[in-house]
């Protein structure tokens, strides 16, 4: 039996950011029609990964529908990991995908040469999950061959309104664009959509169709979580 497929995300009041998350697990599960593949939630709703993974009666895989490490990997996911026969997965950054996506997005928004990009990100207290953010942000720097600050509207690290005022001071006439490091509309993207920029970008899912590298990477995450323990049922 191959192991169900966990797929937890953080969790929204918004109805677009939960269609948009819902239409991800749905392309995993289209994907792995031979797999249970179960939603989960870390915050605002139910269920929770542990909830699910203690009804289970086979093994599993959490993969977080998270974009880094931080206080919900150590304590939500590791809790539900640890279940006998379960294991969890990394999350879905730092990944080529995922800036590739970033890229694609920064286009869709008409972003050009002339245009000072930062990113914005939720943020974290935890320091492992700023600098997966940091790792993002270089890579999306070498990406588009400028650097590319990053500014938070959550958690520590340099406030996203500070970054935006340096931007705005260097860069004359030209226009801010943020790239919006985010996995779903909801609260953080308001906030961000709320900065003194010029243009920010759609999150990674929105109510478009799922770019197919997420859901690419899903399924890479949890197959091999499973060929690392989850069908032995080592959690």
């Amino acid at each position: 039996m191959r192991p169900a497929l966990v797929a937890t995300s953080h969790g929204t009041s918004s109805p677009e950011g939960r269609r948009a998350v819902a239409a991800l697990v749905e392309a995993v599960r289209q994907r792995l029609p031979h797999v249970e593949v179960l939603d989960a939630f870390v915050d605002v709703q139910e269920p929770s990964p542990d909830a699910v993974t203690a009804r289970l009666r086979g093994p599993a895989v959490v993969v977080p529908l998270l974009l880094a490490p931080g206080f919900h990997v150590r304590v939500d996911i590791a809790r539900a990991a640890s279940v006998p026969g379960a294991s969890a997965a990394p999350t879905l950054a730092p990944d080529s995908r995922v800036v590739t996506v970033l890229v694609r997005r920064l286009l869709e928004a008409g972003t050009c040469d002339d245009d000072v990009v930062v990113m914005a990100s939720a943020g974290s207290s935890d320091d492992h999950a700023r600098a997966c953010f940091e790792e993002v942000a270089r890579d999306l720097s070498a990406a588009i061959g400028q650097i590319v600050p990053v500014g938070y509207v959550g958690g520590t690290g340099r406030p996203l309104d500070d970054v935006v005022a340096d931007a705005r001071a260097g860069g004359v006439d030209r226009r801010v664009v943020v790239s919006s490091l985010l996995m779903a509309p909801g609260f953080f993207h308001d906030r961000i959509a709320h900065a003194d920029v010029d243009v920010v970008t759609r999150p990674l899912l929105d109510d478009g169709p799922v770019d197919t590298r997420l859901v690419d990477l899903v399924l890479e995450r949890y197959s091999d979580a499973a060929a690392q323990g989850a069908w032995s049922g080592t959690g």
